[in-house]
């Protein structure tokens, strides 16, 4: 890069290649959202500050890029998170509009993560608006695995939770913060330390850096210790929502469950959960109910949703070997009338004369029509009499046996 010609921190370019692989992995989920029943809506780049950061949790609102616009002098911040805004939205655009509301959205979010953090992170996600019951959350959980799945990456897993057992606990100990730092790093012997006074919820607090793994052994387990009457609700809750999940899926799909993640405990108020797949150091999908958000915009109603982070998605397919998508064959062709036929037939052609090999590589196109010879990109095969007799029954007007040729390359 020249000398002083540089991008903020956090922030990159993204190539040809790259950027398809993203644009592709966005529109897979968004076909996915599509096939659910879920509608796609925009929201702005940046909002007014403090309307902005009523939806936002402590961490989201730390993360958050703010600045003075000028032309109003609001104090306004780049969106750190999408969700806030469909809250808004629903709240005060869509107040004729009954539940249950089912949105999309895909867009970038930028968050303030130090010098060498991301800042900037493609998303797509969903939101499903008034709907409170179980079968809302295993529907969600449904469009995030059939989201999941469309991403072609291996070893694709959910993992689900409930913010109620981490809650119940932190909230009766008198050492929260250091409980918190034990049971997030699963450090049984801190969280043994941080209760030593308080022998009624240890056997609580203990059991939450151990309450991970497969679903049905996880919540038996659980379900030994005796909880108070809420939890237990919780445990049931948790156990039928993976069933009917399972059902509306179709198909056996592996989940675990950890009872002690505490990621999202203080904005989440019932199930959440995250997506995995090999190749991401972390979840690449995250989720679940928050059915206190919309009514800090006026609109007291339910909410349960997701997010993908396509940069995440993207890093993960590459690690497993995914190959970036394959455009349609591209051809530059000398002939603007031939280029527009074969856009037609769903080709892409470019006009440009005398084109090499270089060339097509740097432009992204497979062959060059030059004279009667079709020059490939890679430089390796030999026009064949066929491809020369079609090429000049093209230069003619006839491109059918062009365009059949060039569709089968």
């Amino acid at each position: 890069m020249s000398t002083g010609i540089r991008l903020p921190s956090g922030v990159r370019d993204f190539l040809p290649r790259a950027a398809a692989r993203r644009r592709a992995l966005a529109q897979r989920v968004e076909e996915v959202f599509a096939a659910w029943g879920y509608q796609r809506v925009i929201t702005p780049y940046f909002e007014v500050s403090d309307v902005l950061e009523r939806g936002l949790g402590a961490a989201a609102r730390a993360a958050a890029i703010r600045f003075v616009e000028p032309g109003s002098g609001q104090i306004v911040a780049l969106r750190p998170d999408i969700t806030p805004q469909i809250a808004r939205l629903v709240a005060t655009r869509m107040t004729d509009v009954p539940g249950p509301i089912r949105l999309c959205y895909e867009g970038a979010v930028t968050r303030f993560a130090g010098e060498a953090g991301q800042r900037e992170i493609l998303q797509a996600g969903i939101e499903l608006v008034g709907a409170p019951d179980r079968d809302a959350d295993a529907e969600v959980l449904a469009v995030a695995w059939a989201a999941l799945s469309a991403l072609g990456l291996p070893d694709a897993r959910l993992d689900v939770g409930h913010v109620g057992f981490a809650r119940f606990v932190l909230e009766s100990s008198l050492n929260r913060d250091q409980l918190a730092a034990a049971i997030a790093k699963k450090d049984r012997a801190g969280v043994r330390a941080a209760i030593r006074d308080d022998h009624e919820l240890a056997p609580f607090a203990e059991a939450l850096v151990t309450l991970w793994g497969p679903a049905e052994p996880t919540l038996a387990r659980a379900r030994q210790l005796a909880w108070p009457l809420g939890m237990t609700e919780a445990l049931d809750d948790l156990g039928e929502t993976i069933e009917a999940f399972r059902g509306k899926v179709g198909s056996r799909v592996d989940v675990t469950v950890d009872l002690g993640d505490l990621r999202g405990f203080d904005y989440y108020t019932g199930i959440k959960f995250a997506g995995h797949a090999s190749g991401a150091p972390d979840a690449i999908l995250r989720g679940g109910r928050y059915d206190e958000l919309i009514g800090k915009y006026g609109r007291d109603v339910h909410a349960v949703g997701f997010a993908i982070d396509i940069e995440a998605a993207a890093e993960a397919q590459r690690a497993a070997g995914v190959p970036p998508p394959r455009a349609a064959f591209g051809v530059a062709v000398d002939h603007p009338d031939i280029a527009h036929v074969l856009r037609t037939a769903g080709l892409r052609a470019v006009v440009q004369a005398g084109a090499d090999p270089a060339w097509l590589r740097g432009a992204g196109l497979d062959a060059a029509i030059v004279g009667d010879q079709l020059i490939f990109a890679d430089d390796s095969r030999p026009t064949s009499t066929a491809t020369k007799a079609a090429i000049e029954a093209a230069r003619a007007g006839d491109t059918k046996a062009l365009i059949a040729l060039l569709q089968a390359t």
